[in-house]
């Protein structure tokens, strides 16, 4: 099965970050691209409930659908999960599907991304209305070996998913947007 094993980090200074991959021979595969995300369940969020996941994403141009579910075993200090992806041709017709199947939007969130490789891993810059993260994705050693190398220690790993960050900073600072997206997070501070 395919398997997604990551992590995230919080980070202030972008542009020493990528300095820093450069210099570690990472090269740029996408430059900063906008990426938008809905997440989808049925009635009484049983995927959500399940551990599982049912997300459509438009990535520039690209319509992405994706399902993750909890991998076999336990999670140790990366993220693992079972990823399927594939991509759709028209993505409003994919939420017309999706809504006719039961399913409905429950979370939209968006970013601005960039991403890096070294040919064994992916390294991903992610602006998010909440602040800036980078992903690490790859086998288990490797995101360890590179997040040494980028000065990251293990302590600020970081496994949550956009939803329970957002979640989670919304309770720290009282903001009443509903969603994670760029509009209703500026909205939300002007509201205060």
């Amino acid at each position: 099965m395919p398997k997604e094993v990551e992590i995230k980090v919080r980070i202030d200074d972008s542009r020493a970050f990528t300095t820093r991959l450069r210099r570690s021979g990472f090269r740029l595969v996408t430059k900063r691209t906008r990426e938008v995300n809905s997440l989808y369940d049925v009635a009484g969020l049983r995927l959500r409930a399940r551990g599982e996941l049912l997300r459509l994403r438009k990535y520039g141009t690209d319509w992405i659908l994706t399902h993750k579910a909890k991998g076999p075993g336990k999670d140790g200090r990366h993220k693992t999960r079972i990823e399927r992806e594939t991509k759709i041709a028209d993505g409003s017709q994919m939420e017309a599907i999706l809504r006719a199947l039961g399913y409905s939007p429950t979370f939209r969130y968006e970013k601005f991304r960039t991403e890096w490789t070294d040919g064994k891993g992916h390294a991903v810059l992610d602006e998010t209305p909440i602040g800036k993260f980078v992903e690490l994705e790859g086998p288990p050693r490797w995101i360890d070996r590179t997040a040494r190398r980028q000065g990251i220690d293990r302590g600020s790993y970081v496994r949550e998913t956009y939803a329970e960050l957002f979640f989670q900073w919304k309770r720290q600072t009282q903001s009443s947007a509903k969603e994670m997206t760029f509009k209703a997070v500026a909205g939300s501070r002007r509201k205060r």
